[in-house]
């Protein structure tokens, strides 16, 4: 799906979340056929042409500006975010596949390296748990205590192999032991899910990024699900309780600095002289490998198709 679809779909999808109570719409006792707003009430909230925004939801439209973008975002009650992945879509190449330029196939794109700079910060961040993952959320290398609090049952030297690296959103929605290690699932999923989102809106042509995408569509009925909400989230800072299988329960910060050319750093801090700080300067000296695996499932803890 190229960029021009996804805005389309983006659109049609927002616009059904909202309803005309939300933006003072009165309903006067009617039955909608459809959910949310109609084009021509969203149209004329955002204060644009009926037939121009039609054209837009069915990808027809090139030229959007960037004020009638912010336009079509603050009638939609967007966030910030979420109105720059807007922008993102609007601006992506219109190359639909098996059109436009080129030969129509698609390059593998190359494995992605850690940069010089990022690799000094992970070593200077050698007793906090940090991972460096890329641009589709490939673990592409992570220090010990990283390793021993997000993926101790994991290989170390996994991220050293490309063609085996753990990837975080398929060991959030498909992995027992990553699922058992968030007590509050949901939040990590959403937020997961969120960043995908912004990258493909950035990426729209990226390959790769479809094919994870659509991997855990079929894998996972709840990845299905959130994808299909189109929720976008920056996700820079968020504090998770974890349940960690050597330390037990804490509360951990989890901050992701963005690097170039689309690396991420995730660092996992607590609160200085708190129970939780304690627990995690152990942890690089216990081994992973002796914490109990989880079962590989659960009755409804998770729901997945394929």
């Amino acid at each position: 799906m190229n960029g021009k679809a996804q805005l389309g779909e983006f659109l049609r999808t927002r616009r059904s979340q909202l309803g005309p109570e939300d933006v003072g719409i009165p309903r006067y006792g009617e039955r909608r056929r459809v959910p949310g707003l109609r084009r021509e009430e969203l149209a004329l909230l955002a204060g644009v042409g009926v037939s121009y925004y039609t054209r837009l939801e069915q990808g027809q439209s090139l030229n959007a500006s960037p004020q009638v973008l912010d336009a079509i975002a603050r009638a939609l009650r967007l966030e910030e975010a979420e109105r720059l992945y807007l922008h993102n879509l609007a601006r992506s190449p219109a190359t639909a596949e098996g059109t436009g330029g080129g030969s129509g196939r698609a390059r593998r794109p190359a494995p992605e390296r850690v940069t010089e700079a990022t690799g000094q910060l992970l070593a200077a961040l050698a007793h906090v748990p940090t991972i460096v993952t890329g641009r589709r959320s490939d673990v592409l290398a992570w220090n010990r205590p990283g390793h021993a609090l997000f993926a101790g049952h994991l290989d170390p030297d996994a991220p050293d192999r490309p063609a085996q690296r753990p990837n975080m959103a398929r060991l959030v929605f498909l992995d027992a032991h990553t699922r058992d290690l968030y007590a509050d699932w949901p939040a990590k999923a959403r937020a997961v899910v969120g960043n995908l989102r912004l990258v493909a809106g950035r990426h729209p042509d990226d390959t790769a990024l479809h094919a994870l995408v659509g991997e855990l569509s079929a894998k996972s009925a709840d990845f299905a699900s959130m994808w299909a909400d189109h929720r976008v989230t920056a996700c820079a800072v968020a504090t998770y309780a974890m349940r960690h299988p050597l330390i037990g329960p804490l509360t951990v910060t989890q901050q992701t600095l963005s690097q170039e050319p689309g690396q991420n750093v995730v660092v996992a801090t607590t609160e200085a002289g708190s129970p939780a700080h304690t627990a995690l300067s152990l942890l690089a000296h216990l081994d992973p490998q002796a914490a109990p695996r989880p079962a590989p499932a659960r009755p409804g803890a998770r729901t997945e198709t394929g």
